[in-house]
């Protein structure tokens, strides 16, 4: 369908939503909608780019990796540290924040970044990972398996399910004091508004592998669903709230390992008046590149594209040379809690005995605060020690390295070189 074609399941408003006619504020005004954008600056043959992405507290350079602090703070590790590592970003998480503290009092703080002490660009996810993964009684942890599909009620056998998806909504318990709660397109959008961050997703149901291929198909239309409820409420807010900077607001593109339910859903989202895409839900890894090469052949190209939860340097060069332009994932501070720490020549776990008396960097090749101030030797001292300072110096090296391979990757697709700082990066990382 093309976008001048009318869809008999929208009204009038929706129609105009999908036409694209979504305008922005006043020019001048705040939350003018002009102040955000996106350009592109160099490409590469398979599809993936440089660019720029504009937002009210900032710029971007792409391809940008996001450092995830989903309670308002990347875990153990101060706001200035953040930046001084080479972070452009930061995404928190709307779920957890609704819980505590509550996104009213981030609004009432001036919005996420102020409530933080971070002064350039913020994302939020719309909180539907969290309500999905948590409520299905997984935790932090979703089937991505392929084999032995269910349907969505059958997942979770065995466990308590603490969600429930309808039309509407999900109904969902808290995880923190089994209460109640619901959050529909409309809460969502309303939630993120307060939160006050530069880029903020559409809601839409986050399905695994394990689902059936007729729930990814209804699952699917009701995302569809849904983006347009939250375009609808994104649009009101923001004529609402024009004492705030203008939020941009990303699709989700969801549809498992399904061709052609990948390519309906960037189809049917790309035709919506979004400022920008994010590519979520289930996929295999090796299925990773072929996947954003779908929705990256429908989409418009000049709108970025976010690509929800990865981090790996093999996944970051496939997603990069595919099409993706910024990606989050918490596995950097996560593994960093648990001592494991990236280098040049692959990750490995710094709580070995063999290190005991290395007195040498984690990485001599690193240039972060930690190996320029501290030994493999201290830093096993710490973990054994259960000192707090561990989780910092090691989260510290773990963003700094995935931030500036991604920087170090973005200027090689400037400079014409991506091919060779792959194989020279994955050769030495994965011998």
């Amino acid at each position: 369908m093309t976008s001048t074609q009318q869809d008999p399941q929208l009204d009038g408003g929706d129609q105009q939503l999908r036409d694209g006619d979504r305008q922005g504020p006043a020019e001048g005004r705040i939350n003018d909608r002009s102040r955000f954008g996106f350009e592109i600056e160099a490409r590469l043959a398979t599809g993936g780019r440089a660019g720029t992405i504009r937002t009210p507290h900032g710029d971007i350079r792409t391809p940008a990796f996001v450092p995830v602090g989903t309670k308002a703070t990347v875990k153990a590790v101060r706001p200035d540290d953040v930046a001084a590592l080479g972070a452009q970003a930061v995404l928190a998480n709307a779920y957890h924040l609704y819980l505590q503290p509550g996104a009213d009092i981030i609004d009432e703080a001036g919005g996420l970044g102020a409530f933080m002490g971070w002064s350039g660009p913020t994302f939020t996810d719309s909180g539907g990972f969290q309500v999905m993964s948590l409520g299905s009684g997984f935790k932090k942890v979703i089937p991505m398996a392929a084999t032995g599909e269910q349907n969505d009620d059958a997942i979770a056998v065995g466990k308590e399910r603490m969600s429930n998806v309808d039309e509407d909504g999900v109904t969902f318990k808290s995880h923190l004091d089994g209460t109640m709660h619901r959050f529909t397109a409309e809460v969502s959008m309303q939630v993120q508004h307060q939160l006050g961050a530069d880029i903020i997703f559409a809601f839409d149901e986050l399905t695994t592998l394990m689902n059936t291929r007729g729930y990814q198909e209804e699952s699917l239309e009701r995302t569809r669903r849904w983006a347009l409820r939250c375009a609808a409420e994104h649009q009101r807010l923001t004529e609402e709230r024009s004492h705030r900077p203008y939020q941009a607001l990303f699709g989700v593109l969801q549809g498992a390992q399904y061709e052609d339910l990948r390519r309906k859903a960037a189809r049917d989202l790309g035709a919506m008046d979004f400022d920008g895409f994010g590519i979520g839900g289930a996929l295999e890894k090796e299925n990773l590149g072929t996947i954003i090469g779908w929705v990256a052949d429908e989409l418009p190209e000049l709108k970025p594209r976010h690509l929800l939860g990865i981090s790996e340097p093999d996944d970051l060069f496939t997603a990069i040379a595919a099409g993706a332009d910024t990606f989050d994932c918490v596995s950097p501070s996560r593994v960093a809690r648990n001592a494991a720490v990236y280098t040049r020549d692959g990750r490995f776990n710094i709580s070995g005995a063999r290190y005991r008396r290395d007195f040498g960097p984690i990485d001599p090749e690193c240039g972060c605060h930690t190996c320029q101030n501290f030994s493999r030797a201290y830093l096993r001292h710490l973990f054994k020690a259960k000192e707090m300072l561990f989780s910092t110096l090691c989260t510290i090296h773990n963003e700094y390295f995935i931030v500036n391979l991604v920087a170090e990757i973005r200027q090689s697709i400037l400079d014409g070189r991506f091919r060779e700082l792959e194989a020279e990066v994955l050769g030495r990382y994965y011998a």
